[in-house]
């Protein structure tokens, strides 16, 4: 979804629609990691007071997204090597589960819930849409745990989320990464539609390695970090 540079934000929810349009400049690439974030820009650009801004700030701190220092306000979060490392292969194993316990329990109704989704995910992508992508192939792996019906796993994914949130945000997919991720995301609706759980579960594994990766090459040699 593009922004205006004149975007004006409803008074409904003001504070949860202003965190939505700042999650937004972040998967663009307009919010890079490190940036510093300007109160004042982003009060004239939507149209709002510091009160209900500050309020989104804290939502995305929260979520690991911004680091909110005293005295120096707010900046987009960076993320080690080591965070990495250290998340990515939880959220593969806990991922795993919920695609072989899916496919066990999969209606044809929720394969084609699935499929719809992917459907319009794949348009994203031909779309260049970073912002609907991303909204839309989460919406897809919450629907594997959905699925699943296993409420303690889904419990823990998100609360995993939150800290895997920041990572997957504010880190920049290639195109060849990109198209990678998609070719994921196809073999997993062809195993879902199997109903082979042990290939789902291998793939959302690989899929997971696959993002890591990805995030490791937006770090950089030097361990700087790209924004997506």
């Amino acid at each position: 979804m593009a922004m205006s540079d004149t975007a004006i934000i409803r008074r409904r929810s003001l504070h949860d629609e202003l965190a939505a349009q700042l999650r937004d400049m972040l998967v663009s690439g307009e919010l890079r990691a490190g940036d510093k974030i300007s109160e004042q820009s982003l009060c004239t650009r939507f149209g709002v007071s510091r009160t209900p801004l500050r309020e989104a700030l804290k939502v995305l701190a929260n979520e690991g997204l911004l680091i909110l220092s005293p005295n120096r306000g707010a900046s987009v979060a960076r993320v080690s090597p080591e965070e990495v490392d250290e998340l990515f292969p939880i959220m593969g194993a806990m991922e795993a589960l919920a695609g072989e316990a899916a496919c066990a329990r999969a209606t044809d109704a929720d394969v084609a819930t699935v499929q719809a989704l992917h459907d319009e995910m794949i348009r994203a992508y031909q779309a260049g849409d970073a912002v609907a992508y991303l909204r839309l192939n989460r919406q897809i792996h919450e629907t594997f745990f959905d699925i699943a019906g296993n409420q303690a796993l889904l419990q823990l994914y998100h609360t995993l989320m939150v800290r895997i949130h920041a990572v997957r945000f504010i880190a920049q997919k290639s195109s060849a990464r990109w198209r990678e991720a998609v070719e994921d995301h196809e073999a997993m609706m062809a195993a879902l539609k199997a109903r082979d759980g042990v290939r789902l579960g291998a793939i959302l594994k690989e899929h997971l390695r696959h993002k890591a990766a990805m995030v490791h090459e937006s770090l950089g040699p030097a361990g700087s970090q790209a924004a997506e």
